[in-house]
């Protein structure tokens, strides 16, 4: 007599157990996020005021700079804090190589924060020194973001940490044109390569945001749709004009620094409200995803333990290998396949048949979705590769490498990432 054995009910119970404990680990993962997002934001707050620190010769923001460093290391601490209790420890070999590399990256920056902090302090940077210095920092700590989404299991999670990270970067390409506007106008003499820097940074913010849309929420996209109204974007606009306008022709007041730097600055900080509602659908997403894998976890234990009791009746179907649906003989149409009766078997027996075979599907069509969820973070790793490559060879700035790949894709009538595989696989 057909039976299902213990080994084959053990491993249904394990499978389920392990998808938990990935699920606890993309927990982890989210929470990670949170305090990498809250710390990116104080610190691109404590890059802009530096800015103004050093560019006014360590007469402005003094007292904001000192309560900014405050607000900084705080977030510093408890990302550290965070970090120490999700992935240290007796459990820390079961964590992503990959990702737990990004955060010993990321950390040894912030190791040396006190000596770029020193540095700005004695005035031995110039604005532009310390934005680089920052800016390479903030990079360090949206891999972390970017790794945590690569690692993620669960799709639904994965679009949701992809949108985040899109909006995050976009958000620091907002942070760097604040930067490079306000030494344009500091300068009181725009330069064209600062015009260039403004226009191939407002590119990168349409891509990075145009992907976030993709995968957000209503409310989401309603938040990112009133900012783009407002007038505080508005007024940006008609500044990113005039820097280009009068980009090496005139010179203009330098007070217009000031002038862009608030502007730049409310539009970042409304920024901040649509990163705090999406990290708090990410938390809430992990929780919940958790609770219900263990909920049918339950179920599939009660499950088992009535088979124990149940006997399975003799040439019973339910079983891959008179499954039709499931690939047999090559060349065998499904429909040629002999069809057996099915037979008054108990409900268990079946259960448990389509319980098995509802997981294996489970799997294979997670796979397709954390795939194409996953498309566009590694699409823009392309582009970003693309545009260096052309910058290296043809000795081309930023803006003009961008504006050759659209040219080239659209005389191609191909889509703007397959010209940048083609451009890094020919460069391979």
């Amino acid at each position: 007599m057909a039976k299902h054995s213990d080994i084959t009910k053990r491993f249904l119970l394990a499978a389920k157990r392990q998808e938990i404990a990935a699920l606890q680990q993309l927990s982890s993962n989210c929470r990670t996020v949170k305090a990498v997002k809250d710390l990116i934001h104080q610190l691109q707050r404590e890059r802009g005021i530096s800015n103004v620190f050093l560019g006014s010769k360590g007469e402005l923001f003094v007292e904001q700079r000192q309560h900014q460093l405050l607000q900084s290391k705080e977030c510093e601490q408890t990302l550290r804090s965070v970090l120490k209790s999700l992935y240290l420890g007796n459990h820390d070999h079961n964590q992503p190589m990959r990702l737990l590399s990004r955060i010993t990256f990321a950390l040894q920056g912030i190791d040396h924060l006190p000596v770029l902090r020193e540095k700005v302090d004695n005035l031995a940077l110039t604005p532009l020194e310390s934005t680089s210095a920052y800016s390479r920092l903030i990079a360090g700590l949206l891999e972390v973001v970017f790794e945590a989404a690569d690692v993620a299991s669960d799709p639904q999670t994965t679009r949701l940490l992809v949108a985040l990270f899109n909006f995050m970067q976009g958000k620091e390409y907002a942070g760097q044109e604040r930067a490079w506007g306000a030494i344009g106008f500091a300068q009181a003499n725009i330069s064209a390569s600062i015009c260039d820097k403004v226009q191939a940074l407002t590119a990168s913010q349409s891509q990075c945001f145009d992907t976030f849309v993709s995968y957000a929420d209503d409310e989401e996209t309603s938040q990112w749709e009133d900012l783009q109204q407002s007038e505080v974007t508005q007024n940006i606009e008609r500044l990113r004009q005039m820097i280009c306008q009068i980009s090496g022709n005139e010179t203009v007041s330098s007070e217009l620094s000031e002038v862009w730097y608030e502007v730049a600055t409310q539009r970042i900080d409304t920024m901040q409200r649509t990163e705090e509602h999406l990290t708090g659908r990410l938390t809430r997403l992990a929780e919940s995803k958790i609770v219900q894998a263990e909920e049918e976890l339950r179920n599939h234990e009660l499950l088992v333990a009535s088979l124990n009791d149940a006997v399975l009746a003799t040439g019973s179907p339910f079983t891959m290998l008179f499954d039709k649906s499931v690939k047999g003989l090559s060349g065998l149409d499904a429909e040629s396949d002999v069809a057996l009766e099915e037979p008054n078997v108990l409900s268990a027996h079946k259960s448990f048949y389509e319980l098995i075979r509802d997981q294996s599907q489970y799997i294979h069509d997670m796979k397709a979705e954390l795939a194409e969820a996953k498309q566009a973070l590694h699409e823009q790793k392309s582009i970003d590769r693309a545009k260096l490559l052309l910058m290296q060879q043809g000795k081309l700035s930023e803006q003009q490498a961008y504006r050759k790949m659209q040219t080239s894709a659209m005389a191609q009538n191909i889509r703007l990432a397959d010209l940048a595989k083609r451009i890094v696989a020919t460069a391979s």
